[in-house]
């Protein structure tokens, strides 16, 4: 069979204002051949015209739009004895970070200059409590009835608390984590549309709840969120990625539904530690992308601010 092969027809040259006045007018345009012949081939005439304003991550962020971050710590056992230097818990007296520290302090200190009161949730998983079971989702402040830490100093003085005055146990279990971050971006959604919020989990190992995860996520699809998974240690996350769409995959969850966006972001520390990139940079590189996803998606956009000349209240964001 012979190999088609694709030729020139015809080729014109115009701008965006003249294919505007092309479709108003319901005129043609013509088409030329090959250029020094300038044969006549045929006519463009336009049925529809529409130009969109493609907002940035930096419009919706200079207009007051936020991002809220949380965050989720594994306690589970398979973590290590936290008074040894072989835990990937251990505090080590020399000020030198552990892998959980190094995670939590990374993205918090370029996600808070978008959080304006820089409250955040912060909860661990896995670990049992005083007197009490084991839990897969605590408030790390110790606090019954308030989940939020002031600033990533507060974060990381709950997770020293919290390594001493619980137990690490098990299995690991993300569902708890992520419908309760969920539903707090759910519950905010519902009273105004300039916040996004951001969870970052933590965790040294394979989650025994894989379907109820992947159902947490797919339901949180559809929220303001995206969630950021950090695997330390040297444990097989090849169950993680199936989590991360990055593949073009979608999530299903157990009742067929397809996820309406990717909103995970998964990154092995071992695999970026000591490159060009590191892990902060890895984790946020989707989260421009799967915010303006959300906002465009639901017909969101940036307001003008309504102060132009007023100096900011924080400083201003970094560049992700």
């Amino acid at each position: 069979m012979p190999v088609a092969t694709m030729n020139l027809w015809g080729a014109l040259q115009t701008t965006i204002a003249q294919l505007e006045n092309l479709y108003k007018s319901k005129a043609g345009a013509n088409f030329y051949s090959k250029k020094g012949q300038k044969k006549l081939k045929g006519q463009l005439f336009l049925d529809t015209f529409q130009e969109k304003v493609q907002h940035t991550f930096l419009d919706y962020i200079s207009s007051g739009f936020e991002l809220n971050f949380m965050v989720a710590v594994d306690f589970t056992a398979s973590n290590g004895d936290p008074r040894t230097p072989q835990s990937l818990h251990y505090i080590d007296p020399s000020g030198r970070l552990n892998s959980y520290q190094q995670a939590i302090l990374g993205v918090s200190e370029v996600l808070q200059f978008y959080d304006k009161d820089r409250r955040f949730p912060a909860w661990g998983f896995g670990a049992k409590m005083p007197q009490g079971p084991v839990s897969h989702c605590f408030n790390l402040n110790a606090i019954t009835n308030d989940c939020e830490v002031v600033g990533f100093e507060g974060i990381m003085s709950a997770y020293s608390s919290t390594l001493y005055s619980v137990s690490l146990s098990g299995p690991t279990l993300f569902g708890p984590v992520i419908n309760k971050a969920a539903e707090i971006a759910s519950h905010s959604a519902q009273y105004g549309n300039n916040r996004y919020f951001v969870l970052l989990i933590i965790t040294d190992g394979v989650i025994t709840d894989e379907q109820e995860t992947k159902d947490s996520i797919v339901r949180a699809s559809d929220l303001p969120l995206s969630i950021l998974i950090v695997g330390v240690g040297n444990a097989d996350f090849t169950q993680m990625r199936t989590l991360d769409a990055d593949l073009g995959k979608r999530l299903q969850s157990s009742t067929g539904r397809v996820a309406t966006r990717d909103i995970v972001q998964f990154v092995p520390m071992r695999e970026v530690q000591g490159g060009q990139v590191t892990v902060v940079q890895s984790l946020l590189e989707e989260l421009p992308g799967q915010f303006l996803e959300y906002m465009r998606t639901r017909g969101i956009k940036p307001q003008p601010p309504q102060h132009a000349s007023a100096p900011p209240a924080y400083p201003p964001p970094p560049q992700l």
